[in-house]
């Protein structure tokens, strides 16, 4: 395929092979929370990328919606890196009006004010540091400010053709 041929054929492309396109391509499961003007909101998220080491920084997208209206205007918030194992919490942060922060969800509020899951391998405190509209949703470039990990976090979490999967020495490859 020459240059001119890709340039032609991405002119054309409708939401729907674009989101084709993103099916196929299997990304990391997070849940970002933050504090709320009515209490903490949360939700999961595949769009979280590693952006600088120097200084520690990462982006997200969120679109429409409560939570990501909120989490979106946040002065901070705290990206969970979940694994395998809270799947549970994964899905109750992805599923439009089901119940978060519960007493069985084993969360607390950081002296920051920002809600933390205790069960997330990984949780990255992070202050927004840039928010640029696209389309119907909104990139935010963020600095962390803290890392806090669990020892012993399990497998990683991805998300692929609209289903959970579960890596490990199982998906290998030599």
């Amino acid at each position: 395929m020459t240059i001119s041929s890709l340039s032609a054929a991405t002119t054309t492309v409708g939401g729907e092979l674009f989101k084709d396109a993103f099916r196929a391509h299997p990304a990391g499961v997070a849940v970002v929370t933050a504090a709320g003007p009515d209490g903490p909101v949360g939700l999961t998220a595949s769009s979280v990328a590693s952006v600088s080491a120097d200084p520690p920084a990462l982006a997200f997208s969120v679109s429409e919606g409560r939570s990501a209206s909120q989490l979106a205007w946040a002065g901070t918030v705290v990206v969970h890196l979940m694994g395998a194992q809270q799947l549970d919490l994964v899905r109750a942060f992805s599923t439009r009006g089901a119940p978060r922060f519960t007493d069985r969800m084993d969360w607390e509020l950081l002296a920051s004010g920002e809600p933390l899951l205790r069960a997330a391998p990984w949780a990255l405190r992070c202050e927004i540091a840039h928010r640029v509209p696209v389309g119907g949703s909104v990139l935010i470039a963020a600095t962390v400010l803290d890392v806090r990990t669990v020892a012993g976090g399990g497998e990683p979490l991805v998300y692929h053709d609209r289903a959970f999967h579960r890596l490990g020495p199982h998906s290998r490859l030599p």
